[in-house]
């Protein structure tokens, strides 16, 4: 995608990599870098880059990729569900998910006495300095939240230990051209 979009409304962003949340104007010009798990990453003519989250698709044109969650009986949540979850996030510079980039460490599921989840996962950022960690561990816990079945998520960021390429999996080198 490397068309130029002009904003069809005010729309909240965060700026990248410096994470801060700001708006966008609407009928400002940008440019969709990277589309991946329903997050958009838009440069604006003055070179900067944001992410702006599904709920404001529409103001770039686009229709949310927000899936409905049916209210059903209560499922045991599948720790395979929480990491194919965890696959739809996207580091906003980087097209490769936090899973195949080798930023989550570990993820348990303790089964509630309410009947539902809660889940613990543990990640880590590319480089400890980066500004938007906070926003891409919301995301993560978000997605988990929308899972059937999960009443809590904690996303805690850790550094240790030290994320290094090594880390990233045979699919994601293979994304980024490195095998």
């Amino acid at each position: 995608m490397q068309d130029e979009i002009e904003l069809s409304r005010d729309c909240e962003a965060i700026q990248i990599p410096q994470g801060d949340t700001v708006t966008l104007a609407a009928g400002t010009r940008v440019t969709v870098t990277q589309s991946l798990g329903g997050s958009y990453t838009v440069a604006t003519d003055a070179g900067y880059l944001f992410r702006i989250t599904d709920k404001n698709a529409d103001a770039l044109g686009f229709e949310s990729q927000a899936a409905a969650i049916s209210a059903g009986p209560l499922a045991e949540v599948d720790e395979s569900a929480v990491w194919n979850q965890l696959k739809t996030c996207y580091d906003p510079e980087i097209p490769v998910n936090i899973v195949d980039l080798g930023l989550v460490y570990d993820c348990t599921v303790e089964r509630l006495e309410s009947g539902k989840s809660k889940v613990g996962v543990k990640m880590t950022l590319t480089a400890p300095g980066c500004g938007m960690g906070p926003t891409i561990a919301a995301e993560a816990r978000m997605r988990i939240e929308s899972i059937p079945g999960v009443e809590e998520a904690n996303v805690e960021l850790v550094w240790d230990p030290p994320w290094d390429q090594s880390m990233i999996s045979e699919a994601g080198k293979m994304q980024l051209g490195l095998i």
